[in-house]
Formats: structure tokens, sequence, C-alpha cells
């Protein structure tokens, strides 16, 4: 993999999650309507538009499938990371260190548990504005249970203050 390509995440770094199939829901329903309904009616027009309605579609529907595969939460020594972006200008990575991280939470409810699939909210000790809040979380629970224990961890050992 190229290097400018990869994933910025530390040699010790631990990858929690992904997006779960739930996030892609939104763009499934987005493809039915685009390929089913305005497909077709750009027909009637004629080919050249259905050409075009088929490229930018195609084009609409591949750039979301990959923007949602992009999402990596993970965490090493230093806090807990989202990187997230295919285009250049759009990758990025956002976290919070663990010695500004209050604590992880997941909204409990009977559509996440039955899918597995949480929000979550990892909160700033100091401000909650730069706190991180993440939807369609695949196996959201455990994370939330995995970066508790790792914080917990960091405190009893003193690793961080």
């Amino acid at each position: 993999m190229d290097e400018c390509n990869a994933i910025p995440i530390a040699p010790n770094g631990t990858i929690l999650c992904g997006k779960s199939w739930t996030a892609y829901i939104g763009m499934a329903l987005l493809a039915l309507v685009l390929f089913f309904g305005l497909l077709p009616a750009a027909f009637w027009w004629s080919e050249r538009a259905a050409a075009g309605v088929l490229l930018v579609s195609a084009l609409v529907v591949g750039y979301r499938v990959l923007h949602i595969r992009s999402y990596q939460l993970y965490y090493d020594d230093l806090g807990v990371w989202l990187y997230s972006g295919i285009l250049p200008w759009k990758k990025g990575l956002s976290g919070v260190k663990w010695r500004d991280m209050d604590e992880a939470s997941f909204v409990p409810n009977f559509w996440s548990w039955l899918f597995k699939s949480y929000s979550i909210h990892i909160g700033h000790r100091f401000t909650e504005s730069s706190g991180m809040s993440l939807t369609c979380m695949a196996h959201g629970k455990d994370v939330v249970a995995a970066l508790n224990a790792q914080h917990q961890y960091l405190i009893r050992e003193h690793l961080i203050v």
C-alpha cells in the first residue's frame, strides 16, 4: 500500500471498529432512487441524458460507499482516534487524548441492540464540543467497554495524569 494512502495508525495502535452495515441504508435508498427512478426517466428524455445520469449516479454511489468504508476508530498510546476520508483534501484524523478523555458511552435502544450498530460518544473532560460523537458504529457496545477499560488501566497504572 502506498504510504501516502495508508491509514495513519501508530505501530502499537488497535483498530476498534468501523461503520456498521446500517450506515449504508441511506446510501442504498439513494441508489434505488437514482438507478430505478431517475435513470429510467432519463431514457424518456434521451440516451445521452441516461448515460449522464448513469455516470453521475455511479460516481455518487461509489464515493459514498468508499467514504463510509473509510471510517476507522482506533486507539494508541496517545488517545482515541477516528480516521476518515478518501479524497486527499477530505482525509482527516480527529480524536481525544487519553489525558483529556472523560468517558466513552453508547446510546442503548432496541434497534441498536438488534443490529449491533450503536451511536458512540467519547467525552472530553474540559469541553463538551471537543468530544467525538459517532453514529452507526459496528459493535459500539464492545468498543465503549474496551475504551473505558483501557482508560481505567492507564489511570490505575499512573500512565496518564
